[in-house]
């Protein structure tokens, strides 16, 4: 292959780097596919509200939807297609090659070691408003939060897939609560109560920050879904994954969806969108001093809990992917004796809990969406290229609208990492430099180390068999 090259390794390397099969039905992935998410209804999104204010937010909520029902159902194609623990790297891999790969799954790890340093400090911000343990700075919760809940994963998948089940039903069961409390704070004037920019253009209540305002709340809007497309990583841990990952990753959408509208209305309708647009634990302030704000509380550190959770496992899953593959060092996909990835959980834990220290949610929140929204643009793309190059590949599930639908999500994907450097252009540029230092990697030392038969590389050869038969 062109610029780059491979070996073969024994099979006691593949045999020390091997997951536990079979442990996840499409129930488990559609509520680790929700697990992803939940978080961000509890907190993050309404920082959007500062940037476009209530009419904004949802208007970029409304695009960001869309796309994101665009990518799942390319997703759920792509997985049907090649089930293997990468991802969205595996899907880059056999439709760009090994440079369209690393820089893929390079995306998604950025996206997948930031946002749980974000969600550690909301976590921090929940707990010191219900004064537990008498804690009142973060950085203890966020060790502790890194430290049990890496713990629980490398104990197992499939342990650590019902703990994430169960804690996911009760943020469920919050968002619940609160909506139905907020149903009697709710006043319709709450959401055009930010002053207005009049020398933006199109600015007016609704758009106090005008037209502009509507671009800058994008990156705020995806906090709504961030991270559902990180359900097709646990493939090689599913029964029939050709089946149950799309299935699992549709019904996970379907619910964020619901979950999505319910908060976004009804929080800025209760308390406000001046006093919600700041705030680190909205849900809560929205209620005021009652017992549903309390219950909700309690309940809103499940919903962080969750994504913190299952974002662990997202990011162990794809640095396993890359460093089997011979992408990142091979150290890093050894699994210890209950099949769970030791260093790919650890390493970006420690990197995670550094970030978490600037206590900047909101800046931390920006980055992982610059990881989210560059691998979006590069998975879509392709989907778009094999539809073209490989019309006739097993499909299980084909995405409907095939590529106009997965065009629509590039096109909003693009406008979204652009995004994220108006929002804050030094915390997207140090993104930047994090990756180009990833591809720097690749292209002087580790190009030269792929590993012809890991899975993904097999995939890849695979094609190219078939291609040079045709």
């Amino acid at each position: 292959m062109a610029g780059v090259e491979e070996h073969l390794e024994s099979a006691d390397y593949l045999q020390k780097r091997q997951l536990k099969s079979g442990s996840a039905g499409w129930l488990l992935l559609a509520g680790l596919g929700v697990s992803y998410v939940i978080s961000g209804d509890y907190s993050g999104w309404n920082f959007g509200l500062e940037q476009g204010g209530f009419g904004g937010l949802a208007i970029a909520a409304v695009i960001i939807a869309g796309m994101y029902l665009a990518l799942v159902l390319g997703m759920a194609e792509l997985s049907s297609a090649l089930p293997a623990a990468g991802g969205g790297y595996t899907f880059a891999r056999r439709a760009l090659g090994p440079w369209g790969g690393f820089a893929t799954g390079t995306a998604i790890l950025i996206e997948y070691a930031i946002a749980p340093a974000a969600i550690a400090t909301f976590i921090g911000a929940y707990v010191e408003s219900l004064g537990l343990f008498g804690i009142t700075n973060g950085w203890w919760i966020y060790l502790a939060a890194y430290a049990l809940f890496i713990g629980i994963h490398l104990s197992g998948v499939g342990e650590a897939l019902k703990v994430m089940f169960v804690i996911t039903a009760i943020a469920l069961v919050g968002l619940l609560v609160f909506a139905i409390a907020a149903i009697g704070h709710f006043d319709i004037a709450n959401l055009t109560d930010m002053a207005v920019d009049t020398t933006a253009a199109g600015a007016s209540s609704w758009l106090p920050h005008g037209y502009i305002g509507i671009w800058a709340a994008i990156p705020f809007a995806i906090w709504f879904f961030l991270a559902i497309e990180g359900v097709p990583l646990a493939a090689e841990e599913t029964a029939n994954p050709e089946r149950n990952v799309p299935r699992g990753i549709i019904a996970g959408m379907g619910v964020l969806l619901v979950t999505c509208v319910t908060v976004l209305f009804l929080t800025t309708g209760a308390g406000g969108a001046e006093a919600m647009s700041t705030s680190g634990n909205p849900l809560v302030e929205a209620l005021g001093d009652g017992t549903a704000a309390k219950v909700v509380n309690y309940i809103g550190l499940a919903g962080l809990i969750a994504s913190f959770f299952s974002i662990i496992y997202a990011y162990s899953r794809q640095l396993f992917a890359l460093s089997r593959a011979g992408y990142l060092p091979r150290a890093l996909s050894v699994t210890n004796k209950r099949k769970a990835p030791t260093l790919a959980l650890i390493i970006p834990g420690i990197i995670g809990f550094v970030l978490s220290l600037t206590g900047q949610g909101d800046l931390l929140l920006n980055m992982a969406v610059f990881g989210a929204a560059l691998s979006y643009v590069l998975m879509m793309i392709s989907h778009i290229v094999l539809r073209v190059r490989e019309p006739n590949m097993p499909r299980p599930y084909r995405t409907p609208g095939g590529a106009v639908t997965t065009g629509f999500a590039l096109v909003i994907a693009v406008l979204a990492v652009i995004a994220t450097f108006l929002v804050n252009p030094v915390a997207a540029g140090w993104c930047l430099a994090v990756f180009a230092a990833f591809m720097l990697y690749f292209a002087v030392y580790s190009r030269h180390k792929l590993v012809a038969n890991s899975p993904d590389e097999e995939f890849a050869m695979l094609a190219r068999a078939e291609s040079e038969l045709k």
